[in-house]
């Protein structure tokens, strides 16, 4: 999202991949869908903003084509879409993404095969220039389908996801220095695949 000013829906699957993007303003609701769209169709990626600057949305499985590194940034407010140099470490996709608010943007876990190959890695892009690490500590296990949000300025959390079977687990990012840990409560359910969000 673009703070106080507009939330954004991007991609998906409509059949194959969906290249749209659709931008809500904050507080009307008000509904467009924005000339560039991303740049490529696609399904099953992840979404992360610097709030203010950018937003960035990674694209995960290109259907007809396999998965993907592809990371593309909306600047604010204009909108203007350019696609990152680096991307993902790994092309994968059931990915989730949460963000230190104008630190970093993170992406977490994935399948890597797009049938069940799943890893703990955590990629990191600085929103000063947009270069990426990877956590030395990742996930505290293998997942896809995890679900991201955060405590600006504070930790991001990666909750849930499928190892196998559903997960109950849920992930602390510490900022700045991106210690982990795992919470002792996890969700009240095992699940994959849920929706997050934060009231930040």
């Amino acid at each position: 999202e673009n703070k106080a000013v507009a939330g954004y829906a991007a991609g998906g699957n409509d059949g194959s991949g969906s290249t749209a993007v659709d931008k809500f303003a904050f507080p009307s609701d008000a509904r467009s869908t924005l000339g560039t769209g991303l740049s490529s169709g696609n399904e099953y990626g992840a979404g992360v903003s610097n709030l203010s600057t950018a937003g960035y949305a990674a694209l995960g499985n290109l259907p007809g084509s396999g998965l993907t590194t592809t990371v593309d940034k909306f600047a604010f407010p204009s909108d203007s879409r350019t696609t990152l140099g680096t991307g993902l470490s790994t092309a994968r996709e059931a990915i989730c993404g949460f963000e230190d608010t104008e630190v970093a943007g993170y992406f977490a876990g994935g399948d890597t095969s797009g049938s069940g190959a799943y890893v703990n890695t955590v990629d990191k892009f600085d929103f000063s220039d947009d270069t990426r690490t990877t956590l030395a500590t990742g996930l505290s296990s293998s997942r896809g389908w995890p679900t991201g949000f955060s405590n600006p300025t504070v930790a991001g959390y990666a909750a849930g996801g499928f190892t196998g079977s559903p997960a109950s687990t849920v992930d602390k990012f510490a900022f700045p220095g991106d210690s982990r840990s795992t919470l002792a409560t996890g969700l009240s359910i095992s699940v994959y695949g849920a929706a997050g969000f934060q009231d930040a």
